[in-house]
């Protein structure tokens, strides 16, 4: 259940507008900056999945390998773990993307 459905489901219904400001404040400020940034989705895609169909295989690898090497090189001048925790979720996506391409020969 999210934190919204919970709140207004703990809520009386004069609360429910206060609730629903604070859980949306809240979750603005516990965004997932690594795995979901709010900024790079547009609609119901996200940049990443638009980005992956616009290139072909080995364009959207060559994209995989450049932001795990910009993310490792710059992660002691600008967000410290976060950089590092971002330099391996596109390494997870690398991953995803040759144990697909592997798979499907």
């Amino acid at each position: 259940m999210s934190n919204l459905k919970k709140r207004l489901n703990d809520a009386p219904p004069c609360a429910w507008d206060e609730a629903y400001n604070i859980t949306v404040m809240n979750d603005k400020q516990t965004e997932d900056l690594v795995n979901y940034p709010l900024h790079y989705n547009k609609g119901n895609i996200a940049c990443i999945e638009a980005m992956e169909a616009m290139l072909t295989k080995e364009e959207w690898i060559g994209y995989l390998r450049g932001n795990i090497f910009k993310y490792n090189w710059r992660f002691r001048d600008k967000n410290g773990v976060e950089d590092l925790q971002k330099a391996n979720w596109y390494q997870d996506k690398l991953i995803e993307t040759l144990h697909k391409e592997n798979e499907h020969g």
